[in-house]
């Protein structure tokens, strides 16, 4: 028994052994591994995880570049940037976005409108690393925010520049405004090779001056090495790659005219453009109605926005480049022009008006009963007679009208730096065989030349063609391409880079011809349609009135405006150019369903020339400034 124990103590003392040695070679195994990983991390590895605890200490910050300013052709600030603050949610570091959004409330005001613009940038810019739930926070809500900080994981306060348009909705439609950048932008920048430049760039140009010249006002980005905590907050700035600022753009426009036309429209909707004739310059481009492109800098509210798009008045759109509409009878110039280049009229060859034109079975009437008698090109042109270019259409035929006026650029784009510019219809055989489908409809009918000779019919051409066809008569045959942007400058070395004048094409035109029109041109306004408006003008100015339909009246049917709806009367135009000789302003109006072009545009066209010609400002506005951006509306009296 006693031998049996001493047996079973050697053994378990044997077992006991082995497994002792067992343990000993797996902890000499364990610590041998982890002798090889201490090996591998700390020294063969060294520069690679050094490298990445570099990364999660050091955080590279886009600085954003101070975007470029704006101004007029005379230094006036029309884009401008401030500073201010944003408070930010990065929604990926927020658990829970609406609870996180509700506490904030009880530091920051955040209204319904912060609420709904938020949702709708999170939908639009999903991958956005954060986004603004409050812009523009006052000094006491930063303050408050600042003393609980700690609560709010994933919410930070930001330093930002905001655009600013001092001059509200003035110039809408030429400066266009800033928008948040979406997917679809970032695609482009991208596909463009520039997408690293807007690292931590939110707004890009939308449209207008500040879309075209995006990549002139947008500058360069830089970056700073800011050293960071557990947290992701910032400690201390390690190095910084200064940003270098967008250039600044310096228009054409005058933007103290261009406040003074869009006061004299009031509540009226149209367009006017006025050129520099030696330049193509734009010297002011209106539509109205347009927008405030400052409720764009925030983010504009989704009701907003529902309104203009779904506005009647289609405040969005740029009547000025892409307003279609008949020239009426200030396309009468051009055709007399037409007639002594060709030679089928001489300035003192007469026609008899009984009031009417007979033509292939149909009565084309005059604008005055009982017509305007024995008429010569003068007497056509300061009476307006459209008798008189009935038969002169006839005469002419379609492919002569359509050559002639085809180089002062009606029914063709004028090349201005903004997009959306309508090409327009210059009515001809050819065009109408491309536009219709049915051959029946193709054929060109000797009655449609008749219209044609009045500024009706297929005619369709935009404010700043009908601006640009009168500044190139004003000069005497030079067309140039028109532009809103003089200059660009570098504003740290002071380079400037012009934007010259560029001439699209030259028509050799007789003087004596273009003198006889020009003086045509002035009867108007001394002794025809357009002499109550211009009434006491001290400074020589040509003009042509105009009246386009905008309904078709049955044959033998007569014009009732009050029997009317209001946007199915007639639209008043009015082209003009100043002063007589060298010209320096041409300019055209038209107000939609304003009636005759005696009514309603030329006056307007004479409060935009007594200002630029003369420095008049209307009886009952203030001198236009920035900060009077509630001028009051001058009543003009209609003829």
């Amino acid at each position: 028994m006693r031998g049996s124990e001493i047996r079973n103590s050697e053994q378990e003392l044997h077992q006991f052994q082995a497994r002792v040695g067992v343990a000993g070679v797996a902890v000499l195994v364990a610590f041998g591994l982890l002798a090889a990983r201490f090996l591998w991390l700390q020294v063969l590895q060294h520069d690679v995880y050094r490298a990445k605890a570099e990364d999660n200490r050091i955080s590279i910050v886009p600085v954003t570049p101070n975007r470029g300013l704006i101004v007029d052709r005379n230094g006036v600030v029309v884009a401008r940037n401030y500073s201010g603050y944003t408070l930010e949610i990065f929604p990926r570091r927020v658990r829970n976005l609406e609870r996180t959004i509700d506490e904030l409330t009880e530091y920051v005001d955040i209204t319904t409108r912060d609420r709904v613009r938020f949702r709708k940038l999170l939908q639009e810019t999903r991958n956005a690393e954060n986004l603004p739930i409050k812009n523009r926070l006052s000094d006491e809500e930063v303050a408050k925010f600042a003393a609980n900080r700690f609560r709010f994981e994933g919410v930070e306060i930001k330093a930002r520049l905001f655009r600013q348009y001092p001059f509200g909705d003035v110039g809408s439609h030429a400066l266009g405004y800033l928008g948040r950048i979406n997917t679809q932008d970032q695609t482009k920048l991208e596909d463009d090779g520039v997408g690293a430049n807007y690292r931590g760039t939110d707004y890009i140009g939308k449209a207008g001056i500040e879309a075209t010249y995006e990549a002139e006002l947008h500058g360069t980005t830089g970056f700073e090495q800011v050293e960071i905590d557990a947290a992701g907050r910032g400690i201390r700035t390690l190095s910084r790659t200064a940003s270098q600022p967008g250039n600044n753009v310096t228009l054409t426009l005058d933007m103290r005219l261009q406040q003074v036309a869009e006061i004299a429209f009031g509540e009226r909707r149209g367009a006017l453009v006025a050129i520099d004739p030696a330049s193509g310059g734009i010297l002011a481009l209106v539509s109205k109605p347009g927008f405030d492109p400052n409720l764009f800098v925030d983010g504009i509210d989704p009701t907003y926005w529902a309104e203009l798009n779904g506005s009647i008045d289609k405040p969005l759109n740029n009547r000025a480049i892409s307003g279609l509409y008949p020239p009426g009878s200030t396309i009468k110039p051009y055709l007399a022009l037409a007639a002594l280049e060709t030679g089928k009229r001489t300035t003192r060859a007469t026609i008899f008006d009984p009031g009417y034109f007979d033509f292939g079975g149909r009565r084309f009437r005059d604008d005055k009963k009982g017509g305007h008698g024995t008429v010569d090109m003068y007497k056509s042109i300061v009476e307006s007679c459209d008798t008189y270019y009935y038969h002169l259409a006839n005469d002419l035929g379609i492919d002569a009208i359509a050559r002639f006026l085809g180089p002062f650029g009606f029914g063709s784009r004028s090349g201005i730096d903004l997009a959306g510019e309508f090409t327009g219809v210059l009515p001809s055989p050819e065009w109408k065989q491309k536009r219709f489908k049915r051959p029946a409809d193709q054929k060109w009918f000797p009655g449609e030349t008749i219209s044609i000779g009045i500024g009706q019919g297929y005619h369709s051409y935009t404010p700043l063609q009908l601006a640009q066809a009168m500044a190139m008569l004003a000069s005497a045959g030079h067309i140039y391409k028109a532009r809103l942007v003089a200059h660009i400058d570098h504003p740290r070395n002071g380079e400037r880079r012009e934007m010259p004048a560029e001439v699209l094409h030259t028509v050799t035109l007789k003087r004596d011809n273009v003198e006889f029109i020009k003086r045509a041109m002035a009867g108007v306004n001394k002794e025809g349609t357009g002499a109550r408006a211009f009434a006491g003008v001290t400074y020589a100015v040509g003009g042509k009135t105009g009246t386009a339909q905008v309904i078709a009246m049955k044959q033998g049917e007569k014009y009732e405006e009050a029997k009317v709806a209001e946007r199915h009367r007639d639209h008043s135009l009015f082209i003009a150019f100043a002063p007589l000789e060298s010209p320096r302003i041409a300019l055209a109006v038209i107000v939609e369903n304003g009636g005759f072009g005696a009514r309603a545009a030329a006056p307007l066209a004479r409060t935009v020339l007594d200002y630029f010609m003369l420095g008049k400002v209307p009886a009952g506005m203030e001198q236009p400034t920035p900060e009077d951006d509630a001028a009051s509306d001058e009543e003009i009296e209609s003829d």
